[in-house]
């Protein structure tokens, strides 16, 4: 049996071993949530061109600057200019054009008056107010210029991103690519939901917990058919997944049983480290790699709380770290316990709870035993509990793991 190690030791173990994933060209709507792997600099202006703002007229300002309600500028209307189909490119001096919001600005023309300032004439137009000069024309390049940097490397790509990629006219961005983390649940007892149960059966509902976890996370979740618990069915079900498979991830049959399927199964490889974490819940873990091409296997306890505490401390840091996203773990954050607790010495809890955050305060979420799914369902955070601590006081400040938010790329 190996020496029990630290969360922290385990976490390292993983990172040191995980790489970022190679990048490659992506469509922008592929690279969501995903990190930019090049920096972008633009090729055009934006906008390309002189354009008005607004919906009016175009004009000289030396022809209007003095109109006022007293005195009316009459000026004849010598054509009309829509975005896309600008036939106008230049508009001589004493005269206007009628122009649409994004219509480019012809030559000569230097303002754009509103029709709100106007009678809204086709052949003349009678204009009762003076604009500022230059007013309503958006110029050339004063958002972006020709040769400035749109995204930095390392940029986690959102909507904004991709707005402003696709609009300098850019279909693609390097990113790393999104792991795809096969998922398998072990268990003779276990059934699809939806299906009838035994008197000894119960619901498979880690797949759906992991799957969704990893699919949260920017990972492609492939949720496996129940394993039953036979070594040689094990494996052959890995074998058939490990082709799509840049990350393993599976549940149950790492402990101390007689039908530990997973442990049984990988430990005669020997390139998966099985062994007790100093946590609770989930003290058996086990990381490793297996297949011909060394595919990172995760094998988390079988208890759904277990699993998901798991996933959330060692999974998530390494799905992060393969798609190039810092930082690849949760922040952790402070608050005052709402009420007492206690806890076993020589392992770290980790308790669910309820964070507040305007209030600075958890409150704990059930009891600590690992099944209590319903319990993990109502809890948004984990109250972290020290090794060597038994016992806080209400009152006490603790270390908070809140279950959303804190990560870049929608988390």
């Amino acid at each position: 049996m190996p020496e029990p190690v630290s969360v922290e030791e385990h976490l390292a173990r993983i990172l040191d071993d995980v790489e970022p994933l190679a990048p490659y060209q992506q469509p922008l709507m592929d690279a969501l949530g995903l990190a930019a792997a090049e920096p972008v600099v633009s090729t055009v202006s934006l906008p390309p061109f002189d354009n008005s703002a607004m919906d009016g007229y175009a004009v000289r300002y030396a022809d209007v600057a003095a109109a006022s309600e007293e005195h009316h500028v009459h000026l004849p209307v010598v054509g009309e200019i829509s975005a896309g189909d600008a036939r106008l490119l230049a508009l001589p001096p004493g005269t206007a054009a009628k122009i649409m919001t994004g219509a480019p600005v012809p030559s000569g023309a230097d303002t754009v008056v509103p029709y709100e300032w106007t009678d809204r004439g086709v052949a003349t137009v009678v204009i009762s107010r003076a604009p500022r000069e230059r007013q309503h024309v958006r110029y050339a390049g004063e958002d972006v210029e020709t040769g400035d940097l749109l995204i930095e490397e390392g940029t986690v790509l959102g909507p904004r991103h991709l707005g402003l990629l696709a609009a300098a006219g850019r279909p693609t961005i390097a990113a790393r690519p999104r792991p795809r983390v096969v998922i398998l649940s072990t268990g003779t007892e276990l059934r699809d939901p939806g299906t009838g149960l035994g008197h000894d059966s119960i619901y498979d509902g880690n797949s759906y917990l992991l799957a969704a976890a990893a699919k949260r996370a920017g990972a492609i979740a492939y949720r496996v058919g129940i394993v039953p618990d036979q070594p040689r069915a094990f494996l052959e079900s890995l074998d058939d997944q490990l082709v799509r498979a840049d990350v393993v991830v599976t549940s149950g049959g790492v402990s101390m049983g007689d039908h530990d399927v997973v442990k049984e199964a990988l430990s005669p490889s020997g390139t998966v480290w099985f062994g007790p974490v100093r946590m609770q819940p989930g003290k058996p873990q086990g990381y490793g790699r297996v297949g011909e091409d060394s595919v990172p296997i995760f094998t988390l306890p079988g208890n759904p709380v277990s699993a998901y505490i798991s996933f959330e401390l060692f999974v998530l840091p390494a799905l992060r770290t393969m798609m190039g996203l810092l930082p690849a773990s949760r922040p952790h954050v402070r608050a005052r316990l709402t009420h007492a607790l206690t806890s076993p010495r020589g392992r770290r809890q980790y308790m669910r709870g309820d964070l507040d955050r305007a209030a600075g305060s958890v409150s704990p979420v059930g009891g600590p035993a690992s099944h209590l799914v319903g319990d993990l369902a109502m809890a948004d955070a984990l109250i972290v509990v020290p090794e060597d601590v038994t016992e806080l006081p209400a009152g006490a400040e603790v270390e908070v793991l809140p279950l959303e938010g804190g990560l870049a790329g929608g988390l």
